[in-house]
């Protein structure tokens, strides 16, 4: 899709103010204290070489290579994966691939009640937005010491799972802190590139493999992805203008992703095993939303049949019909209210038996991502306790009951800056084009049966740029997944709005 551009005076005489100020109104940390600072830049230079052969295995033979966006700095993960055969030491029966998953080692630069750990349990993420990140940890760690980044050693924990021929988890999970070394930082887009022209290496290839049967396990569970155009920021190479566009996934991402739920479906199996631990959940939609979006689906053109569920629907759907955006819109309203659930401890020292993630449809715990997402640091150092035949460390069992608020007021954060920066570039956008008529395709639409047209409700997806908004006025002709024509009446980047009318 194209886009237009915010150019260069734009940047900075309106975006830069107005992205200051919304950090300010949702209270977005942006620097740290002077303690926080200062044990994160002596945490940095800590030598981890005294620690391999007793605390650390040494993994730097193994050819770890991480996969990210491009220009990536905060890198959480790096795989290696290899077929099984008969030549590979120490493989259980049964197995067929051996996936080894190398995560930040954060808590090894984190010291439990310090001022660090104190400044990210207040921030409890990384926000990204268009001008840069507002890291969960000092660059000095997120982006250096810390991060796995290529031709260097660093501390990392590593995830050693076994897969059967189905992709099915085996229960032999191993998990412990090592070195590791990765030989390359690659970006999806060029991944996907050598995918498709055949250009792979073994290691991309088994990427696809694995990621596909993972994929189809989690369909076969009962769970479901759906391939959701995102609405981006995009920011040049030379940082003189930003673009607003829809960006399709690609399939090199979703393998990759299934490593990373892979693992924390393992992570999951080990707290349970443990007796404590803190799950990511979702509630399964209610069967009304489910019969909703049939009849969205139905209004939409798309064949869905009454004896297929969800998960095989969407196995199926075409997604480059134009309607297609619209049932994608509202298929999103299946899957909210995720949360964290925390076991084992003194408020809920049983184990749970219906926490599960729907979406996923297993029982799931957030590892992955310990630069990034605080929780991560304490799952982590449950599945390395149990591993060990040790303890879970006192510094996180006392954590873990305060955790899912922590996370949960994060992610509002979070999410309302990710929204304000997107509503402010369409404002921006828009704002030379108030009066002109613009194309695009209705995503959402409240039913016209039976109410005032003053009532009605629709909301657009423009074509050019990408731009979603409300129609004011009578919006009550206008249909999920038709095309219309709107005129931009307003748009003001100090309120972050838009307001768009029927053209005719």
């Amino acid at each position: 899709m194209s886009t237009r551009a915010v150019q260069a005076g734009a940047v900075a005489d309106v975006l830069a103010p107005l992205l200051d100020r919304l950090r300010t109104e949702l209270e977005v940390p942006v620097d740290y204290p002077a303690g926080a600072l200062a044990e994160a830049e002596a945490a940095a230079g800590r030598d981890f070489g005294a620690e391999l052969g007793s605390e650390r295995q040494d993994l730097r033979d193994l050819s770890f290579v991480t996969l990210d966006p491009v220009g990536s700095r905060d890198l959480d993960q790096a795989f290696f994966l290899r077929r099984v055969d008969a030549g590979i030491d120490s493989v259980g029966p049964g197995a067929a691939f051996e996936v080894f998953y190398a995560i930040a080692d954060v808590a090894s630069f984190v010291e439990p009640g310090g001022p660090l750990d104190a400044e990210t349990h207040r921030r409890a993420l990384t926000v990204y937005g268009p001008d840069g990140r507002f890291g969960l940890h000092p660059a000095v760690l997120s982006e250096g010491a810390a991060s796995l980044l290529p031709d260097v050693d660093r501390p990392a924990v590593v995830w050693r799972m076994r897969l059967d021929g189905s992709g099915a988890l085996l229960d032999d999970i191993d998990v412990r802190r090592s070195m590791v070394r990765s030989r390359a930082q690659l970006d999806y887009a060029s991944v996907q590139r050598q995918l498709d022209e055949g250009t792979a290496d073994e290691l991309l290839r088994l990427l696809a493999e694995v990621g596909q049967l993972r994929i189809d396990a989690q369909f076969a569970r009962g769970g479901a992805t759906l391939e959701v155009p995102d609405q981006e920021i995009e920011r040049s190479d030379d940082g003189t203008r930003y673009e607003l566009l829809l960006r399709e996934p690609l399939a090199s991402e979703e393998f990759n992703a299934q490593l990373s739920l892979l693992t924390g479906i393992a992570a999951a199996r080990l707290q349970r095993l443990a007796g404590i631990g803190i799950w990511r959940t979702l509630d399964p939609a209610r069967d009304e939303d489910v019969d909703r979006l049939r009849h969205v689906a139905t209004t939409l053109g798309f064949d869905w049949s009454p004896d297929e569920t969800y998960a095989e629907f969407v196995q199926t759907i075409d997604t480059s019909r134009p309607e297609y955006a619209a049932f994608a819109t509202e298929a999103t309203r299946l899957f909210r209210g995720a949360g964290y659930f925390a076991f084992g401890t003194s408020s809920n020292p049983e184990v749970p038996s219906g926490a599960s993630h729907s979406a996923i449809a297993a029982e799931y715990a957030h590892v992955t991502a310990p630069l990034r997402r605080l929780v991560d640091r304490y799952g982590t150092e449950i599945a390395l306790a149990f591993c060990a035949g040790e303890p879970v460390p006192s510094w996180v069992v006392d954590a873990l009951d305060a955790l899912p608020g922590e996370m949960a007021d994060g992610s509002r954060r979070a999410n309302a800056y990710e929204r304000g920066t997107v509503d402010l570039l369409e404002a921006v956008l828009l704002e030379s084009l108030v009066g002109e008529e613009l194309d695009g395709i209705v995503v959402e639409s409240s039913p016209t049966g039976g109410i005032e047209a003053s009532r009605a409700k629709a909301t657009v997806l423009l074509r050019d740029p990408a731009v979603r908004a409300r129609v004011v006025g009578d919006a009550s002709a206008l249909e999920l997944g038709s095309a219309v024509r709107v005129r931009v009446d307003a748009a003001d980047p100090e309120k972050r709005a838009v307001t768009l009318s029927v053209a005719g």
